[in-house]
Order: C-alpha cells, then sequence, then structure tokens
C-alpha cells in the first residue's frame, strides 16, 4: 500500500479546483486512489452505469485522475499513470 500526499499547490491533477469551484482541503478530501490502464475506458463505462462524478478527468503531473464519489459521497481517485 501506498501513501501519496500532494503539495497544496504543486503540479498534480489532485490541487485542481472541481466544476463548481471547490479547491480540495483538509477534511472531507482524502481519498484511496485505484490504479487503472484505460483510464478513458473505464470512466466511460462507469457513466454508462450512472455513476457520479465530482469532475472531468484532469492531467497533471505523473498522470490522469478523476475523482468518483461511492454511495456515500465519499471521494475515490481513479488514477492512471503517464507513460514515460
Amino acid at each position: 500500500m501506498n501513501l501519496l500526499v500532494n503539495a497544496k499547490n504543486g503540479p498534480g491533477g489532485a490541487t485542481q479546483a472541481m466544476p463548481d469551484g471547490r479547491k480540495p482541503e483538509p477534511g472531507g478530501w482524502n481519498r484511496i486512489q485505484i490504479k487503472f490502464d484505460d483510464l478513458n475506458g473505464f470512466v466511460e463505462t462507469l457513466r454508462k452505469a450512472d455513476l457520479r462524478f465530482r469532475n472531468e478527468i484532469v492531467t497533471g503531473f505523473g498522470g490522469k485522475q478523476i475523482l468518483l464519489d461511492d454511495p456515500a459521497g465519499n471521494p475515490i481517485e481513479l488514477f492512471e499513470r503517464s507513460s514515460k
């Protein structure tokens, strides 16, 4: 298991604001991260199943990510590492 920590104003996608203007802040933004090889394809599958996302896929330092809300409203980060 890895603990991933993002800088408050770093280049990563996790520091980007949500479409409604909310920015990541302490409390309520803690999340698990699940890695995928084809993030776009998996997100499309989940959208067809009417799952709720907090944002669109964003690209940041290290890869692409999107936040999915679980049934209780907790965020789950879906992540695809950028190929180098």
